[in-house]
């Protein structure tokens, strides 16, 4: 009898515990929004790098699309849906993204992602995103792979590597009559992928490079690289890179009395290079993807509002951030519709982002094609006139004529 009693004392505590076990289980699920429950929660993501050196420009990024969802809230509230904003940082880290991917995806709740601001970090996140059909539409992202590996969920509303390195050498060679350059790059899947697109057209009209050599992020003195610089006689110097190290480059380059013309690609385009260069950065050239929009009327009220909410001036990609939320809003607005009125699928909203046809933004109109390049897309050659951001607009181009 004690033997039988003390098997059901083994059996009830081992029941109990298997209770627990499951009640655990099913709260950490519901947590997490994973338990397959259908909610009326709508979230979107934002992942840029907001810690580390290039955190300047992620949390630009971020907050202009902040403001462009809270904007709509309410909108969505009317649909019978709660729009909640995830941000989330990378890091500028491809480790650190790939995580981020796997997180947003398990998350029944999560139906987009705004980003990234590293080529380097949205290829291999979007891999992620793609397994989870989650769409991902890119304010910054230049790199060629990015759209070229077909994926139907990854869209971008910038131009290209092959339009925006293509247009820096033409505007170097015919605009600042330089026919010689020394090529600069940061080893980064963005910063190799514009140098060479830009090399292989400065080369095709005509132009010479004395010198082509990588440098390594996080790095801080560079006159090996700059004496090199120094004796090839270049008459300038194109930097494939982000701003913390191309700054120190302009910096070293005054510091060395190496009389040369600077121009780099749109990871210059930041408040930070006039921190870290100073009035070194006077007469400096860069290409971006994004230029000023304070001078229209729907750009004085975006800065306004800004401001506003974020206690600080908007940056260059503040204005795409906020485009590139807006288009992936309507997308989900599309699907919304689509559906009768019901939540989307996140198959239905990779479909309606897609679809996307003569958008009108702050900073860019955008079309779609069949890889998810934006048709519409712009690029701006800028300089600093004085050592103040923004830089001036030295020349508008068309991407369009650019892609292939």
């Amino acid at each position: 009898m004690m033997k039988m009693k003390k098997i059901s004392l083994i059996v009830l505590v081992a029941l109990i515990m298997l209770s627990v076990v499951g009640c655990a289980g099913a709260t950490k699920a519901a947590d997490t929004g994973t338990n397959g429950e259908e909610t009326n929660i709508i979230k979107v993501a934002s992942v840029t790098p907001l810690s580390g050196s290039q955190a300047a420009v992620g949390e630009s990024i971020k907050n202009g699309a902040q403001l462009a969802l809270e904007e709509r809230v309410a909108e969505f509230k009317e649909l019978g849906f709660e729009l909640q904003f995830a941000p989330q940082d990378d890091q500028a880290d491809p480790k650190i993204g790939v995580a981020v991917a796997q997180k947003l995806i398990m998350d029944n709740d999560l139906l987009a992602v705004v980003g990234h601001w590293n080529s380097g970090v949205a290829i291999p996140s979007s891999e992620v995103y793609a397994k989870g059909n989650l769409v991902m539409v890119s304010p910054a992202n230049t790199a060629n792979d990015v759209t070229d590996r077909g994926l139907e969920n990854v869209n971008r509303i910038c131009a290209r590597d092959d339009a925006q390195g293509p247009a820096g050498a033409d505007y170097l060679y015919n605009e600042l009559n330089a026919k010689t350059v020394f090529i600069l790059q940061d080893k980064t899947t963005y910063g190799q992928g514009v140098a060479d697109e830009f090399k292989k057209q400065f080369e095709n009209i005509g132009g010479e490079v004395l010198g082509y050599e990588g440098i390594t992020p996080g790095e801080s003195d560079f006159s090996a690289v700059l004496e090199k610089i120094r004796v090839s006689k270049a008459e300038a110097v194109y930097f494939g890179g982000i701003y913390p190290e191309g700054s120190l480059v302009l910096k070293q380059l005054k510091e060395k009395e190496i009389e040369v013309k600077f121009i780099g690609p749109d990871g210059m385009d930041s408040g930070e290079v006039i921190k870290i260069a100073g009035e070194a950065a006077i007469g400096m050239f860069y290409t971006s993807l994004a230029a000023d929009i304070s001078g229209t009327p729907e750009g004085k009220v975006f800065v306004e509002n800004y401001t506003k909410m974020f206690n600080k001036a908007p940056e260059a990609y503040s204005s795409y951030g906020y485009d590139a939320m807006n288009v992936t809003l309507n997308g989900i607005v599309a699907a919304i519709k689509e559906k009768g009125g019901e939540k989307p699928t996140r198959e239905g909203i990779v479909a309606a982002v897609r679809a996307t046809n003569g958008f009108k933004g702050l900073a860019t109109n955008v079309t779609f094609n069949q890889i998810g390049d934006n048709t519409e897309a712009n690029i701006y050659v800028l300089s600093f006139e004085e050592a103040k951001y923004p830089a001036s607009v030295a020349k508008e181009i068309s991407a369009k004529s650019y892609l292939k």
